[in-house]
């Protein structure tokens, strides 16, 4: 007996997108989202112990700085090759690569003898951190149902102000209760146990069907959107089909297809990044370094302003995952980017003042618009390059954006020292006011993601009034 035909390809898709939320959903989202919360753990943490391990090898302020510069250049490149790499060998192997790669490297950097292997680890660490960026992106909107996509994707980003908070309550904890010099090593090993916990959890997702589809595994991307529909609860490796990655093409090809045939695409997404990752870096070392010192919040109590601060954080991305669905891509980034730039002009009234508590309720409305931003932005972008560049455009996007990431902090230190600290919330917010200003040619002519097929909207396949940008 001849054996069955695999299903077209947009009879598969049309099945994904009109499945219910299932709890295979549900352990994707948390899965995902688990992984990003231990990313912005790992990113927060060492805000808060940089000044204990200052003082414990006694480092210059240069390398300090370094710390935070190798991990910017780490997270470029990890998101750039393992977005590639992603495209090329599928979702699944990537999304527990990435964790095992940062467990690995988390551990060993908790058990650093000094700050040279220190250094290096936590280059290795970054790595696989930005390579999560790229893959778990690329994951959740190719798994999620058209209908949910917008919010699933914006709640898996929301882990981030959670890892924020964990970040500070654990730097509480073990920086205050215990001796300097192991409660910082506690804070980094206690991230590698989430994460292994969480790698076990990722072993039980699925590969992309729609990633299966782009290599012509049409078999195998029939078999797991059959279990899936009926409902199984772990999933093999695709079997058949050859090699992954046979016939992909090579890191320069994939880069060279991404510029010549999506330049809007790829610009847009450059741009959200950039913006973002500038205003976010840069006032979250700004505030340290300038801010709180100016209204005199000694530092014991700075991890409790980030800790408060962080309830903006929480409310800004839980307003981002409900808007996304409903107002629409469009209305929705755009907004929370015009927002944020407004909220950094009215934290420098506030810092003028001189009073704490006014910079405190500024700065729980600055991370409001400051997270939803973001939060809105990465589900917008990474829906909008099609399957087989998806991944890589993306890492390009974040890596593009950790420009912007490293340029702002010593940029915005030495405009208040040589300007005054109101010009420098001025940049931030023309930081932001970038976002927004990317937006504007995309709402005119770009499509408007909510509720619509990847297949569509990505240009996978043609569809009547669709633009092409």
């Amino acid at each position: 007996m001849a054996s069955p035909r695999p299903a077209p390809a947009d009879s598969l898709t049309a099945r994904l997108d009109r499945l219910p939320w299932t709890p295979l959903h549900t352990r994707i989202t948390m899965a995902l989202g688990i992984g990003w919360l231990l990313d912005s753990f790992e990113v927060n943490v060492i805000g808060n112990v940089l000044g204990v391990l200052q003082r414990l090898w006694h480092l210059t302020s240069v390398q300090a700085s370094a710390l935070v510069t190798v991990w910017l250049v780490g997270i470029m490149i990890g998101a750039l090759l393992f977005g590639y790499l992603a495209d090329r060998f599928g979702r699944r192997r990537l999304f527990v690569l990435t964790l095992l790669l940062y467990a690995t490297f988390t551990v060993v950097s908790a058990v650093s003898p000094g700050y040279w292997a220190f250094f290096v680890f936590r280059f290795l660490t970054a790595i696989g951190v930005g390579a999560e960026y790229s893959a778990v992106n690329a994951a959740i909107g190719e798994m999620i149902p058209a209908r949910y996509r917008g919010r699933a994707s914006a709640t898996v980003m929301n882990f981030w102000p959670l890892g924020s908070i964990l970040a500070a309550v654990l730097s509480l904890f073990f920086l205050n209760l215990l001796p300097p010099s192991i409660g910082w090593r506690l804070a980094f090993g206690l991230g590698a146990i989430i994460a292994l916990f969480t790698i076990w959890v990722r072993t039980a997702i699925p590969e992309s069907p729609r990633w299966l589809l782009g290599r012509g595994r049409a078999a195998d991307a029939e078999a797991i959107v059959g279990q899936i529909e009926a409902g199984a609860g772990s999933f093999p490796p695709a079997a058949g089909g050859g090699a992954a990655g046979d016939a992909a093409p090579g890191f320069g090809a994939q880069l060279r297809r991404l510029v010549s045939r999506h330049p809007a695409r790829l610009a847009l997404g450059s741009l959200l990044d950039f913006s973002e990752a500038a205003g976010y870096y840069g006032i979250f070392a700004f505030l340290p370094l300038v801010v709180l010192p100016a209204v005199h919040v000694r530092e014991p109590d700075v991890p409790w302003f980030f800790l408060i601060g962080n309830v903006g954080a929480v409310a800004g991305g839980l307003l981002a995952a409900w808007l996304l669905d409903r107002a629409g891509r469009k209305t929705t980034v755009t907004g929370f980017y015009v927002l944020a730039a407004i909220s950094m002009l009215v934290m420098g009234r506030a810092t003028l003042s001189g009073n704490a508590r006014w910079v405190l309720a500024a700065f729980i409305v600055a991370n409001l618009c400051a997270t939803g931003s973001w939060i809105a932005a990465y589900p917008t972008f990474s829906e909008i390059f099609p399957t087989s560049l998806r991944s890589t455009g993306i890492g390009f996007s974040v890596a593009f954006g950790r420009i912007g990431a490293a340029l702002a902090p010593p940029l915005l230190v030495m405009l208040a020292a040589r300007v005054s600290v109101m010009t420098a919330f001025g940049v931030l917010a023309a930081f932001w006011t970038i976002g927004a200003l990317a937006m504007v040619p995309w709402c005119l002519w770009g499509p408007e993601g909510r509720g619509r097929p990847l297949e569509v909207l990505a240009g996978d396949r043609p569809a009547a009034g669709t633009a092409s940008v």
